[in-house]
């Protein structure tokens, strides 16, 4: 199965869950559970952070570090402001990143205090380009991707259509669920080597659309794009696999004192004179970020040239077990 399958399926759940709307908290334990009589950790438990994302500074922003204040969802590493809908609220925060670089900015939903006669909810996503394991260079082909390889349960409603919102262009695709009677209408743009996705779902299609009209009213930088947000201007410009032995002219790898297994995506931003500056780990375990930070510092790179001058450079480079890439279901090999 493909791994942008599964954050499908997730994705899916996660909106009916919102959408079936208000059945009441769980009764059998866990974080929404309204069973007082559920199990607690017993008091002598030490809980331990797995891996986690986390920086070497935080001055310099990063993708997960938007969020939702005066009814507005802002997020400075991206760039964008979106106002959110009257009477609708972002009630729990995502989870932090996949180390594939998916990441739940926002789930918004309508407040108790919504007056419509139907539900619906909406996710603010964002994949990083340099880590996603699917077969795409940019916003527009995972997009077409996504819509390729759509289980047979869903139909397609819409195919991936190129649309203007708030003077930039985003890729619209819509899809739903017979059985459910559900429909997700998604819009995704790329931003600093990253498709950022709004995902609109509800029963009423005329909600979603009443909803996705209040888009125009967003502030995105002026770089995004279908197939350019690429960075540059006020931003480093994010250049994938720029850490190639040819544009490294020091470095030192990182000493592990635990053998792990797990994949850890980091994402650094090289300052004209070719230090890294800035170090944010995607999924790493404590002492993995410290043994890597400690290298990192020592790297040297070429300064990157745009237009004759130096610039800040934002790349990403994946140690440890690289995860298994996602390959279309027709050229898949049986095992």
């Amino acid at each position: 199965m493909h791994s942008g399958f599964f954050r499908l399926i997730a994705l899916l759940g996660f909106s009916a869950m919102l959408v079936a709307g208000a059945q009441g908290a769980p009764q059998s334990g866990g974080d929404f559970s309204s069973n007082t009589e559920a199990k607690k950790l017993p008091t002598e438990v030490i809980l331990v952070k797995g891996a986690w994302s986390s920086a070497s500074d935080s001055a310099t922003p990063v993708p997960e570090g938007g969020r939702v204040a005066n009814h507005v969802y802002a997020n400075q590493y991206f760039g964008l402001t979106y106002n959110l809908p009257a009477d609708w609220i972002e009630k729990y925060t995502g989870p932090p990143p996949s180390d594939s670089g998916y990441y739940v900015l926002a789930q918004i939903r309508p407040a108790d205090t919504f007056k419509g006669t139907s539900r619906g909810s909406i996710l603010i996503a964002a994949q990083d380009m340099f880590f996603t394991l699917t077969p795409a260079g940019n916003a527009l082909e995972l997009i077409n991707f996504t819509k390729d390889n759509l289980s047979a349960d869903y139909k397609v409603e819409q195919p991936p259509t190129p649309i203007a919102i708030a003077g930039h262009s985003f890729m619209r695709f819509d899809y739903g669920s017979p059985v459910a009677e559900l429909h997700w209408h998604v819009l995704a743009i790329q931003i600093r080597c990253h498709m950022v996705q709004f995902v609109y779902t509800s029963r009423d299609t005329r909600l979603i659309e009443s909803v996705i009209e209040g888009m125009n009213t967003m502030n995105l930088p002026g770089e995004a794009g279908a197939i350019s947000g690429t960075g540059g201007g006020d931003v480093p410009v994010c250049i994938k696999d720029y850490a190639r032995k040819e544009n490294v002219i020091e470095r030192e790898d990182p000493v592990f004192a635990e053998r792990r297994f797990n994949p850890v995506p980091v994402r650094i931003i090289i300052d004209k004179e070719g230090k890294v500056k800035h170090i944010h780990f995607l999924s790493a375990f404590p002492e993995q970020a410290k043994a890597i930070t400690d290298a990192l510092t020592q790297w040297r790179f070429r300064p990157y040239l745009r237009d004759g001058k130096t610039v800040e450079v934002e790349t990403g480079i994946l140690f440890g077990h690289a995860p298994r890439r996602t390959t279309p279901a027709s050229d898949a090999v049986s095992e």
